[in-house]
This record gives C-alpha cells, sequence and structure tokens, in this order.
C-alpha cells in the first residue's frame, strides 16, 4: 500500500499534529521524515494535552509503530526526556523506532548555534538555539555524530575527538565559548545510550517491510513549505527539507512508494522567528487572531505573527509538494469576525501585480498583499460536523480557498479537540 505525506504548507504551526493524529487511527506505521526538536505538534485526546517534539504523532494509539527517520537530528537528552514524560503519563512505547543513521545534536552545537545567533544581532534567523542547524552542518561535513555510534564506545570517543578538534577553536578563537572535552560529552552521553539502545533500528528496512505487507503507512514532517531550505524564504528558513519529496530521503524509500500528499494549511497564517511576512497584521485582527488561536510556539512558546491567508504562497507550497488534497486547520478562529481577508496576489515595489510566488528574495521582500474581502461569519462551528452545517459565509470562504489553490480540501479544523473537524470534505 502506497505511503501518505504530511507536509506543512505555510511557516510551520499549521497543526500538523492534529491532522497526523487523525490520520494515525488508521495507520499502521507513523515516520517522522526530517527536523528536530525544533518544531513540535500540540495533540488534544481526551482533555489531556500531548506536546510532542520528536516523538512522532501516533504514538498515542497503541499498536502503532513510531519511526523517527533518518533525515531527523536528535538531541539525546531531549528524545529521553519526552520518552520517560510520555510513559510517566502512562503511553506506551513498545512500538517507538529511532534511525540508527539518524544524526546526533552535540552541546557544542547548542553552543554554536546560540552564539551564532547572538553575533548576527539585527541580521539574526530567529532559530531555536537548539543545534539544529550545527547539526545539519556537521552531517553535510562528514563529522557528524549518528544513533548508531551511541552502540559503540570508541567508534563515539574518536568522533568525538574529530569533531572537536575544529569546534574548540571555533568556541574558543570566534565566539569565546569555553573549550569541551570528548571525554566529559562521552561520559554525558553513556546513560543517554543506556536508555536509548533498545528503540535503535535499521527504520528504511522497517518501512519498506510495512509497504511490502499492505500497510498503512504515514509520513510526517516538521516546520512548513516556506520555512525550506532550498525553496523557502532564504534564508529565514530552517536547515533541512520539509516538502514531500524529502520524505523519501529522510526515511528511506523511492518516490513511487508515496501516492497521497495532503498539505497543512491554517485558515489564517502565522509565522514564527525573523523573515518577510506580507499579510503580517499588527493590528486589532491580528491581535485577535494571536489570541483566539492561542498563538504561542509548542516548542519555544514564542509568540506566533499573524495575518489573513496568503493565497500566492499556498500555491507555491502545493506547485512544491503536488498536494493530492488539503487540510484547512482552525477555521473556528475566524467566527466574529465581519469580513474575512483572502491575499490573492502581490503588489511588487515598482507597483506589479504578481500572482506566482516570486523567486527573487528581494521581490518578495518588498511585496505587499492585494485582498479580496468576504463576508464573515458569528456563529460558532466547534460543534459543526458536516460542511452543509457550516454558515454559508464560512463555507463560500472554504470553497474560494479550494478553487484558489486548485486542490479538494478533505479536512477543516473546528476546534481543539481532536474530534473537531469536518472529514472527507469533497469541495
Amino acid at each position: 500500500m502506497p505511503a501518505t505525506v504530511i507536509v506543512g504548507a505555510q511557516w510551520g504551526d499549521e497543526g500538523k499534529g492534529k491532522v497526523v493524529d487523525l490520520l494515525a487511527e488508521k495507520s499502521d506505521l507513523v515516520a517522522r521524515y526530517q527536523g528536530g526538536n525544533n518544531a513540535g505538534h500540540t495533540i488534544v485526546a481526551d482533555s489531556q494535552t500531548y506536546k510532542l517534539h520528536l516523538v512522532p504523532s501516533g504514538i498515542l494509539y497503541p499498536g502503532t509503530l513510531c519511526v523517527i527517520g533518518t533525515g531527523t537530528v536528535v538531541d539525546p537528552a531531549a528524545l529521553v526526556t519526552e520518552i520517560d514524560g510520555l510513559e510517566s503519563r502512562g503511553i506506551v512505547l513498545d512500538g517507538l523506532r529511532l534511525s540508527g543513521s539518524a544524526h546526533l545534536i552535540m552541546p557544542y552545537h547548542v553552543a554554536l548555534d546560540g552564539a551564532s545567533e547572538m553575533r548576527l544581532g539585527r541580521f539574526s534567523i530567529g532559530t531555536t538555539r537548539r543545534g539544529i542547524g550545527p547539526c545539519y552542518q556537521d552531517k553535510a561535513a562528514r563529522i557528524g555524530i549518528r544513533a548508531q555510534d551511541l552502540l559503540d564506545p570508541k567508534i563515539l570517543m574518536r568522533k568525538l575527538e574529530i569533531a572537536l578538534e575544529m569546534k574548540n577553536e571555533i568556541m574558543e578563537r570566534i565566539f569565546g565559548l569555553p573549550r569541551m572535552d570528548a571525554q566529559d560529552i562521552a561520559d554525558g552521553l553513556a546513560p543517554m545510550a543506556a536508555r536509548l539502545a533498545p528503540f535503535i533500528a535499521d527504520t528504511s528496512l522497517l518501512v519498506d517491510q510495512a509497504l511490502r505487507d499492505d500497510k498503512n503507512v504515514l509520513l510526517e514532517g516538521a516546520q512548513g513549505t516556506m520555512l525550506d531550505v532550498d525553496h523557502g524564504t532564504y534564508p529565514f528558513v530552517t536547515s533541512s527539507n520539509p516538502i514531500a519529496g524529502a520524505a523519501c530521503a529522510g526515511i528511506g524509500i523511492g518516490p513511487t512508494r508515496i501516492s497521497r500528499v495532503v498539505g497543512v494549511s491554517k485558515a489564517y497564517t502565522t509565522r514564527v522567528g525573523e523573515g518577510p511576512f506580507p499579510t503580517e497584521l499588527d493590528d486589532a485582527d491580528g491581535a485577535r487572531m494571536l489570541e483566539r488561536g492561542n498563538e504561542f510556539g509548542t516548542t519555544t512558546g514564542r509568540q506566533r505573527r499573524c495575518g489573513w491567508i496568503d493565497l500566492v504562497a499556498l500555491r507555491y507550497a502545493a506547485r512544491l509538494s503536488g498536494f493530492t488534497e488539503l487540510a484547512l486547520t482552525k477555521l473556528d478562529v475566524l467566527s466574529g469576525f465581519p469580513r474575512v481577508r483572502i491575499c490573492d496576489a502581490y503588489r511588487s515595489r515598482d507597483g506589479e501585480i504578481l500572482t506566482e510566488f516570486p523567486y527573487h528574495q528581494t521581490v518578495f521582500h518588498g511585496c505587499t498583499p492585494v485582498y479580496r474581502d468576504l463576508e464573515g461569519w458569528d456563529e460558532d462551528i466547534s460543534e459543526c460536523r458536516g460542511l452543509k452545517h457550516l454558515p454559508v459565509a464560512a463555507r463560500t470562504y472554504v470553497e474560494t480557498i479550494a478553487a484558489a489553490v486548485e486542490v479538494p480540501i478533505t479536512l477543516i479544523g473546528t476546534g481543539q479537540g481532536r474530534h473537531q473537524v469536518i472529514d472527507t470534505v469533497e469541495i
């Protein structure tokens, strides 16, 4: 059975966790294919709130195999803390597996990430300072530490010594940070290695076998399309590729194994960190979205910037990942607005109207939104479970988005709860 990929269609924080959670209920295996603990999924189930950062959302379903794939970068301490926290709440983790080829975030990665952001000053990117970027840098430089290295103390020690030859010079001479000792790091990793060893496996083989056995396989990314290191709003991006194509490399399967790509978008737009954001609101409407949507980062707690939905960027995301369908979350947040606005196009600094996402960052940084106004609605939609139950204005809003993106909307989020959704919608 072909796999399904879940992709964030905006700047992250689109509500992917809830969508993955809903689809995981019918899945046999859920795998995370990129990113690190710089992202998170919030799931509300049975009046309990779970904030997941590395463990796939399917872990809440007993019997579901959950994979942290090769394309992720893993902070061992963060993963151990998350595992311990889930087990303390009665969640069984027998089905969790960590790719032996996943790269590990070391203490020097975290130190360098924070120091680099400080040094950039007003030109900072707005990273979470969790060492994600430096870890991916070492992966590309072929001096990274992988999960399988935890199983061989001699190899681990040798790799740490090699990495620290250069890292200590950089930390001391450029950033004025204290040098780190390979033995100290290895000693600190020892208890984490013992804790994580039972979970380390050949996850590419596991996923391939599940597909061969005609199992339902769900692949989830972190962050969102507009933060993709190649196709996002560079340099204000993450250090990996959240788009659907990256799922193949991040898990270790071929592109012919994927048949369904679900893009996830909020009914409005948010962004965390620095970088351009054409529809950003600095007014009462933006403040209302912030409050009603509880727009604070799962991982960092940072306040999200809020704005109207951007269909130029959404069409771009659909093109990059080949969405077969779209999930629209948090439609309930827009209830009570007398009007709702849709950004159909951008106006460049020289007055040109752009309906396609500009490839040149200088052009994009100078764009302002061209809006289409639609009638708002006052009704509470949290109990709506069918498209026909939505207020006419809300349905028109959804239909307008689907038509503009040319992708069917098959799920609409109407509240925070697990089953506050309109499912299997065709527009």
